[in-house]
């Protein structure tokens, strides 16, 4: 099987984008984060947010992967500013419609990432995850070490968060 084309994303991708990151979170997050949160999702209001993430200028950048045309799966990571996250670089965001999983999507768009952040003088990363969400095992399989966790308000509910961190990306970005 061939490896999934990424590339980085566009203004023109950010619909695509907000329909990825809205689905991942309802499919996915579904039991684990309060549903009157997953249903007040919109595509509008991510959108915004994905245009906003795409017009910085502070090293930050959006990775698509696509199937026949399609975005399928996306991430997005930039230079760190959260001082709960020891690593040089972050990675914000990775998502693959629950549909495409398994087809290398997410190792690709990790492992460019990874890439991308090395090629600005980034050695390491580091990402938040919920602590119940079934993704922690691919994070291990990548070779994220655990690194800490935090509890975190969302919608009323306190739910706790897991760091992943790769202390030196030679081994992802290779």
């Amino acid at each position: 099987m061939r490896s999934p084309a990424v590339r980085l994303a566009t203004l023109d991708d950010v619909a695509g984008i907000a329909r990825v990151h809205v689905d991942t979170w309802r499919s996915t997050y579904r039991g684990i984060v309060p549903d009157r949160y997953l249903d007040s999702l919109s595509y509008e209001g991510r959108a915004e947010q994905w245009t906003r993430t795409l017009k910085r200028t502070d090293g930050a950048f959006v990775l698509v992967s696509e199937e026949a045309g399609t975005i399928v799966g996306f991430a997005s990571a930039s230079p760190n500013t959260d001082a709960d996250l020891p690593f040089a670089g972050v990675l914000a965001a990775l998502y693959v419609l629950a549909s495409h999983q398994g087809r290398g999507h997410g190792r690709v768009l990790l492992c460019e990432a990874a890439r991308r952040l090395s090629s600005q003088g980034i050695a390491s990363m580091g990402l938040w995850v919920f602590a119940k969400n079934p993704a922690r095992a691919f994070y291990t399989k990548m070779g994220g070490l655990l690194h800490g966790e935090k509890p975190v308000e969302l919608a009323g509910e306190v739910l706790t968060k897991v760091a992943y961190g790769w202390p030196d990306l030679r081994s992802l970005a290779s």
